[in-house]
């Protein structure tokens, strides 16, 4: 079977079985405990547990796009291509960290091990936990379709929410009012905790502001 039709394989054998009880947050980051559950052999299943970790959801531009790392060349140029054309077109970024836990197999039916974990979540009042049925040999490709999924339910309550906070408006630059303003939590952190230092100069560096805001920046270090 070539690659393709694996993952679209994968892709149609996952089911959500518990979704989580709230979506993703708009102004937080979202830790999301999984259980994937796949089928090994007859009355024996692999559980994989651990936390899908969705940072705070960003407004963003094609120019901010362009200095993202992680694209192919093909990849950047469509975006190069997107900036020039609509350079005020703002969109929403999500990111995601998956930390996997455990891997267990355990020798009962596939759904007598589904009710004991659905069991644990009751118990333990977790609103933000998942259980997923999967594919074994590309249990990923189950979890990815998940986050995709819970994105895609979160995403217009997060617009919603940041536009009636006024986050969408762009400022005479071209930059969203929710980048200055994860720009200026940047900095107060940054005050206190010198590490956040790096990550505030990757945002400065990938809205183009650095130079606005370098000032500001090497002050953080006199400050010492």
């Amino acid at each position: 079977m070539e690659v393709d039709e694996r993952i679209q394989y994968a892709i149609e054998r996952t089911e959500v079985l518990r979704t989580p009880q709230q979506s993703l947050a708009t102004f937080g980051a979202t830790n999301i405990y999984y259980y994937i559950v796949t089928e090994l052999v007859e009355s024996a299943n692999v559980v994989r547990e651990g936390r899908v970790i969705a940072a705070r959801p960003k407004i963003v531009t094609p120019a901010y796009l362009t200095n993202l790392e992680g694209f192919s060349s093909q990849a950047r140029r469509f975006i190069e291509m997107m900036a020039e054309k609509y350079p005020r077109e703002i969109g929403v970024f999500y990111s995601y960290k998956n930390e996997p836990k455990e891997m267990n197999v355990v020798s009962e039916p596939f759904q007598q091990v589904v009710d004991k974990i659905n069991q644990r979540i009751d118990l333990q009042h977790d609103p933000l936990s998942a259980i997923i049925k999967g594919v074994e040999e590309l249990w990923d490709v189950s979890l990815l379709k998940f986050t995709y999924e819970l994105t895609q339910n979160s995403m217009s309550s997060n617009v919603a929410e940041m536009e009636r906070s006024g986050l969408l408006r762009l400022d005479n630059a071209g930059v969203p009012v929710d980048a200055r303003k994860y720009i200026e939590e940047l900095f107060a952190k940054a005050r206190t905790d010198l590490s956040f230092a790096s990550e505030l100069a990757m945002e400065l560096k990938r809205w183009g502001l650095f130079h606005e805001y370098q000032d500001r920046f090497f002050g953080l270090f006199r400050e010492r």
